[in-house]
Order: structure tokens, then C-alpha cells, then sequence
């Protein structure tokens, strides 16, 4: 069977500022380092104004852990679909403006609601962790009313963003989701996305895998606060019992790819850490990315690590569609 895509994707649609800031500005400001947090817009007005004289942006971007995942997808050659919800205001239109431009189909294109979308402040620390303060505005409305079925149907998977926990319509939307995708024999992927999900909503992303899907995506961090395991190696052990699958992000270190049969070790690719943002949704990207088009986990494994290296060594959550090619044709040599 042909697939119109190779990857249908729901998940938060948010316009990233990202900018440099001092561990004594976290602690001053009470900001829980490393994780994403959860703040309404004047609170996210008053860090960008406590940062002014201190620090510039350095750039805007449509952001958003499953649309950073399905671009980086895109980028590498594959077709994609985003369900997300964003406003009628100009930080959606950005939003959509910058998810067709790198070719990415979505439900957003027609007519959009009034409300405010949502935005997100990356905080970059010197030690290149990223710590996140998000503002979801319309974004945590998205519902089962903005899956395009007949999408899904031409997919080859269907990957679910953890983050979409926090919201009990978006959390319902993406258990439907898996729903249909079974229906239809697509394939489901779903990613923890952020330490706070496994530690806060445990139960929800527990709703959400439901009994089981094809393919977790998750790091060492979150692998073991989910199993309540002391190690990587009985952290996928025990995520056995929830995904057919599982790719285990460990930083540096690499990663670990089980892919129902044998146990993959990825080899981490040295380099000068910059900023970590997006590192796991380019990990993600990239791997969907070789699976669907007929790499083993191996080598997929291979992409996604040499990717995520590559953009952790810039600013930014994502490469340039150039920069993808050329990590495509030094891992897979096409």
C-alpha cells in the first residue's frame, strides 16, 4: 500500500523566543531548571521584561516538540501532517506561515479561531541545558474535531507529542488518535517529551498509551521516573510491557534502540554543546524519518544521533533544510 505521508503528527503549536540566560537569573526568578514549565502570559511578560538589558533574543520560530520532530522529518525527505490548533492573530500566522514553508500539510490552513496562540520562552544556560517556560493559549483547546482521518488513514505513523497531557481535550484527542490509527493500521509512536509529563502526569500518559503502542520515544530521565527503575537497562525492560518498540535518548552517551527483537547500542557523536533544545525532537525526527523509509534501527539509530549532535552545537531547535541533506549524505550516503 502507498502512504500519502510518512508521519501524521498532533501536538502543541507554539512560536519559540529563545534566548541566553545565567543560572542566577533562573534562580532569581524561581524557574525550575531543565524543564518545562507551565506559565500564563503575564507571567511570561514578566520574564521577557526582567531579561531586557540583560540579554537578546535570538531568534523567533515555530516551535513545538512534535512540529520540531515532523520538520526535522520533512527536512530529511519525508512527507508529513501536523494537527495542531493555533489563533486568527499574527503569532499563528507565523506559526502556519513557517510550517508550509518547510512543506509540512496541516489542519490550519483554512479559517482559524480568534484567541491568542501559544508562545514559549527557551531559556539557554552556559551549560547549554534549555529550560522552558510556555504559555499554551489556544493551543491546549486542540480536540478530536481537528484530526483529519482521511490524513491519518495515508500515513505510516501517527506520533503523539507527551505534552499534550497537560490538556484534558488534547489528551482525549490523542487517545482517539491511537484509536483510529489502529483502526487503520497505522503505526503509533508517542515521545514522553519532558521529565515534568512523566513526573507530574504519569497517570495521563498512561491513559494516553492505553494498551500499548508501536513505538516510544523517550530519554534516560524520563525512562526511569515512568518505571521507577534505578538504570537505562531495567528502564527498557520494564517499557517493554507498554510499546512493541523503544528508543531510549541518553545524551553523550548515546542511545539505546530496542526494536522488538534486539537491542541496538547508538553511539553518541562527540561535540561542543551549545544549546540542547530540540536535541530529542531531532533525535525523533530523523529516526521516524529512516523507518519509514526502509533503514533498520541501526542506522536509523545512526541519523538521528548524528543529527541531534549537529543542532545542539548551534542555536536553535532545528537545522537548515541544507544541513539536513548533508547529515542524510554522510550517514546514509543518499
Amino acid at each position: 500500500m502507498s502512504h500519502q505521508y510518512d508521519v501524521y503528527a498532533i501536538g502543541n503549536a507554539l512560536v519559540d523566543t529563545e534566548i541566553e540566560v545565567s543560572d542566577a537569573f533562573l534562580a532569581r526568578m524561581e524557574i525550575g531548571k531543565g524543564m518545562m514549565t507551565l506559565v500564563d502570559k503575564p507571567r511570561q511578560q514578566t520574564l521577557l521584561e526582567a531579561l531586557q538589558g540583560e540579554a537578546e533574543p535570538h531568534k523567533q520560530t515555530c516551535g513545538g516538540s512534535a512540529a520540531n520532530t515532523i520538520i526535522a522529518t520533512r527536512y530529511f525527505g519525508g512527507r508529513t501532517f501536523y494537527t495542531c490548533r493555533v489563533a486568527n492573530d499574527n503569532t499563528g500566522a507565523l506559526f502556519v506561515e513557517a510550517l508550509t514553508a518547510a512543506g509540512v500539510d496541516t489542519n490550519m490552513r483554512g479559517p482559524r479561531r480568534d484567541g491568542i496562540s501559544g508562545t514559549c520562552l527557551v531559556m539557554i544556560t552556559d551549560d547549554a541545558e534549555r529550560t522552558m517556560n510556555t504559555f499554551l493559549g489556544i493551543s491546549e483547546t486542540v480536540d478530536e474535531t481537528d484530526l483529519d482521518i482521511e490524513a491519518l488513514r495515508a500515513s505510516r505513523y501517527a506520533y503523539i507529542e507527551g505534552y499534550l497531557v497537560t490538556s484534558p481535550s488534547a489528551r482525549a484527542a490523542s487517545i482517539r488518535l491511537r484509536e483510529l490509527a489502529r483502526e487503520h493500521g497505522v503505526q503509533v509512536a508517542l515521545t514522553f517529551s519532558d521529565p515534568a509529563m512523566v513526573r507530574f502526569f504519569r497517570d495521563g500518559l498512561l491513559e494516553m498509551i492505553g494498551d500499548g503502542v508501536d513505538l516510544l520515544f523517550c530519554n534516560e530521565d524520563e525512562a526511569r521516573d515512568f518505571t521507577g527503575t534505578d538504570s537505562a537497562e531495567a528502564a527498557l525492560e520494564a517499557l517493554k510491557a507498554h510499546a512493541r518498540q523503544v528508543v531510549m535518548t541518553r545524551g553523550a552517551r548515546g542511545a539505546m534502540a530496542w526494536d522488538g527483537e534486539q537491542l541496538h547500542h547508538i553511539d553518541g557523536v562527540p561535540v561542543k554543546a551549545v544549546d540542547t533544545n530540540g536535541a530529542g525532537d531531532m533525535f525523533a525526527g530523523a529516526f521516524l524519518y529512516g523507518i519509514t523509509h526502509d533503514h533498520d534501527f541501526a542506522t536509523a539509530g545512526r541519523l538521528a544521533s548524528a543529527a541531534a549532535a549537529r543542532v545542539v552545537s548551534d542555536f536553535g531547535p532545528r537545522l537548515s533544510p541544507e544541513a539536513h541533506l548533508a547529515v542524510r549524505q554522510d550517514v546514509l550516503g543518499a
